[in-house]
């Protein structure tokens, strides 16, 4: 292995780690409110992304209360929210032929999105770092953190960022640069699902003692370009059923942007059992349903992405605060998944994030308190009522199956908005869900035809990934005898199948199967340090600026 080399290191008031909503709402509302108050800031903002938006994939649907309070002319300042959605459908898919429309006073309150934007979230972003820079932050894209600085006394005091230019064997190339440091009196980690780093701090710190496990879902979209006939600007439609069943649950999304494009996605709950389930192939055979293929046949696929959603709720929230640091957005878990939204709910995050230190930074206060004034300004603000309010929606899911809990859900959030004196708690992990693969059903999924369903690398190819190749591999094991051993002989390998990439392969050499890592095809969803049975995978960041670039996503 390379010898440690020097690093330097900036010192900063605050660093954000991760160029999403939640990050840049967190620093546009500190520059804000420091400008109003006559004080000069100074605003680090770190993006592991080529760009800000590079790594950005969201359905999305945007409700603009948190922009609203955030940048009040958001219009005249020419946001890149073009498409105000014009009506919802909601449908029932029943077989692969038929499927059933849900009448309006069935249609859960959470899911009208009247008022609300089809967006790209990615541009959504691009256009807040403008805003943000406008402001005087220093954005840093292509620079992954991967590393948490705490001294002594256990306070986070900023990040480093990973050396480039290391080899696949750890020696140094000519690229050779060394990480740099940057130190803060406070740090935000805004990383999203399964944040690298906020995953290290929930276990370091125990913020997540007496929550419920973290639960996620995979989303996994694409972008199209319709026939013009077919387009209906504004439209948008949810739906639930097949070719999920109660072995797997989830949802669809189709959304009408502008210019005949339209994205199409399927979410499916990483807690299911089955282990030959593939995410991927769910999503390829679903866009032959009569429903979306009247939308997307004759129509072009222009992008493709995936990415892990963090869809918890409330129970498993964990505290979102520790000495010198503060967790926001999807790091900690605060998208309504009754209303799969959460942009709305990470970016009033980060504004909260923003109030409390800008009270700290005036009062002088010590840097590495606790700042435990942030989860009662958290708790205060209208982001966790929003939560609060779906709080059983997936633990219902989880517990009482795809039909079961759908119309509990149905009762609980259309009739109660979400406020029945009860709560129901689902405390086993996702990792944990799979069943032998002796105890389940091999699936047979069709072949891709090439015009509405496709396989894995051309899928890779069209998310516009790339990662340096000679470098060490970012996806690592805890023990390499594991995917073989334990993975292959009790579960079919399912890592080649729950990755929507094909980063996981079982190859034989010399009569002896082993586990092929494809690290350059991975598109950063996160599932495979969600799903894996044995946790023994983690992923970790690769050198700065690696991964997909995904345009309009």
């Amino acid at each position: 292995m390379t010898e440690t080399a020097q690093r330097e290191a900036m010192e900063y008031d605050v660093v954000i780690v991760g160029g999403g909503p939640a990050g840049l709402a967190t620093a546009i509302h500190l520059k804000t409110l420091a400008q109003q108050r006559g004080r000069d800031i100074s605003v680090c903002l770190l993006e592991k992304g080529s760009e800000i938006g590079a790594h950005i994939l969201s359905g999305a649907v945007l409700e603009t209360r948190a922009l609203d309070e955030l940048i009040p002319d958001w219009q005249q300042r020419g946001a890149p929210l073009n498409t105000p959605v014009d009506r919802d459908l909601m449908y029932f898919l029943t077989s692969d032929k038929s499927a059933v429309r849900v009448p309006a006073p069935f249609v859960p309150s959470s899911m009208h999105n009247q008022g609300n934007y089809i967006v790209s979230l990615g541009n959504v972003c691009r256009w807040l770092a403008e805003q943000a820079e406008a402001l005087e932050v220093e954005i840093y894209p292509g620079f992954a953190a991967t590393e948490v600085l705490v001294d002594a006394e256990g306070c986070v005091t900023g990040v480093a960022t990973g050396d480039m230019g290391i080899s696949t064997t750890g020696e140094r190339k000519d690229s050779f640069e060394p990480g740099m440091e940057l130190h803060a009196r406070y740090t935000v980690f805004a990383e999203g699902s399964r944040g690298h780093l906020g995953r290290q701090l929930i276990d370091r710190y125990r913020l997540d003692e007496g929550c419920d496990p973290q639960h996620y879902g995979l989303g996994i979209k694409e972008l199209w370009e319709v026939e013009p006939e077919k387009f209906q600007p504004g439209l948008v439609v949810h739906g639930s059923g097949w070719p999920l069943s109660n072995e797997a649950s989830g949802g669809f999304f189709l959304y009408h942007l502008d210019r005949n494009q339209v994205v199409v996605g399927l979410i499916i709950d990483l807690n299911y059992s089955n282990p030959y389930i593939s995410p991927f192939d769910e999503f390829q055979r679903f866009k032959h349903h009569p429903v979306i293929a009247a939308t997307l046949g004759g129509g072009r696929r222009l992008a493709y992405g995936a990415r892990s959603i963090t869809k918890g709720g409330l129970n498993s929230l964990p505290k979102m605060s520790m000495p010198g640091a503060l967790l926001v957005g999807c790091d900690a878990g605060t998208l309504n998944f009754a209303k799969i939204k959460g942009t709305h709910t990470a970016m009033k995050s980060g504004m909260v994030a923003a109030e409390t230190l800008m009270q700290e930074l005036e009062t002088e206060g010590a840097a590495g308190n606790d700042l435990l004034a942030y989860g009662d300004n958290f708790r205060a603000s209208w982001a966790h009522n929003d939560i609060y309010r779906s709080r059983n929606f997936g633990a219902a899911l989880h517990k009482f199956g795809m039909y079961l809990g759908a119309a509990f859900n149905l009762v609980e959030q259309s009739i109660f908005s979400g406020r029945l004196p009860i709560t129901l708690r689902d405390r086993q992990a996702d990792n944990e869900c799979l069943k032998p693969a002796a105890e389940c059903r091999e699936i047979s999924y069709p072949k891709p035809d090439g015009d509405l369903s496709f396989d894995k690398l051309s899928s890779v190819f069209i998310s516009n990934t790339n990662h340096e190749e000679d470098q060490p591999c970012h996806l690592t094991l805890k023990d390499e005898e594991v995917p073989i051993d334990t993975n292959l002989s009790l579960y079919a390998a399912p890592e080649q199948r729950y990755c929507p990439a094909g980063v996981y392969e079982i190859v034989s050499e010399n009569d002896r199967a082993r586990l092929q890592i494809n690290a350059q095809n991975c598109v950063h969803c996160k599932t495979c340090d969600i799903k894996d049975p044995t946790q023994n995978i983690v992923w970790v960041p690769p050198e700065g600026g690696g991964g997909p670039n995904y345009p309009n996503m």
